[in-house]
């Protein structure tokens, strides 16, 4: 199956642009040679179990994926290209509204809450990983996204993008959703003031907000995101 969508993909698709290019992996902007639809096709070291639960999934919040296929720790994933800047580019011109980054982040928490509905954890929330997509905020990149297995004392591979990653998924602990929910919460101080936390904290009610989701022992953090959701509500 893995060399049958290689193949399938370069018969069928141009490469427009490469996105991304690292140790683990590439992603590639594609063509449709006949549609001229365009598609995102990524190829990384690691495992395909949450892209295949994400197959079964439409979400506004989240890609739609197409294919994925895996071969000997090798995966291959065509997904919908979402049209939009990512959060960093937008940040790059300057803060959100607070009422603009309650927005994006309870349309995350939306997209999280399917994810960890599937029994998986992205563990790599960042604002490069975010597209606004006019009002709409959508996750994206499960590359180091893994199932979650309580069984386990910690995570079997350290991903993570640091000053994002909860404190667990340095090899402290086995992760879960709360590990998304303090990545949520940098990103949601990092929208409104510019800054991680641990430098400046957003004011009033988004920085209790933001305290308590960045939180060193998870227990303390919000249980899961729908708690998360209904506080940023208000």
């Amino acid at each position: 199956m893995y060399d049958f969508l290689l193949r399938s993909v370069e018969e069928q698709f141009a490469i427009e642009k490469i996105l991304k290019r690292g140790q683990r992996g590439t992603v590639e902007l594609l063509r449709h040679r006949a549609t001229g639809n365009r598609f995102v096709f990524r190829r990384f070291t690691g495992s395909a179990d949450v892209y295949r639960k994400l197959l079964e999934v439409e979400c506004c919040y989240l890609p739609r994926i197409a294919e994925v296929a895996e071969k000997d720790g090798a995966v291959a994933v065509l997904e919908e290209y979402i049209q939009g800047d990512t959060l960093s580019f937008l940040l790059e011109g300057g803060v959100l509204t607070e009422k603009e980054a309650r927005r994006a982040a309870i349309n995350l928490c939306d997209a999280l809450w399917v994810i960890h509905s599937l029994g998986a954890v992205h563990r790599d929330v960042k604002d490069s990983n975010v597209i606004l997509r006019g009002d709409e905020a959508v996750l994206i990149d499960f590359d180091a996204s893994r199932m979650v297995k309580p069984q386990a004392s910690a995570d079997t591979r350290i991903l993570g993008t640091t000053g994002y990653a909860a404190p667990e998924q340095f090899g402290l602990k086995q992760t879960d959703g709360r590990a998304d929910i303090y990545s949520l919460g940098v990103l949601l101080n990092v929208m409104v003031t510019g800054q991680h936390p641990s430098r400046q904290l957003a004011g009033g009610g988004l920085g209790r907000i933001v305290r308590r989701c960045t939180m060193v022992d998870p227990d303390g953090r919000f249980p899961d995101v729908l708690t998360l959701k209904e506080a940023l509500g208000v």
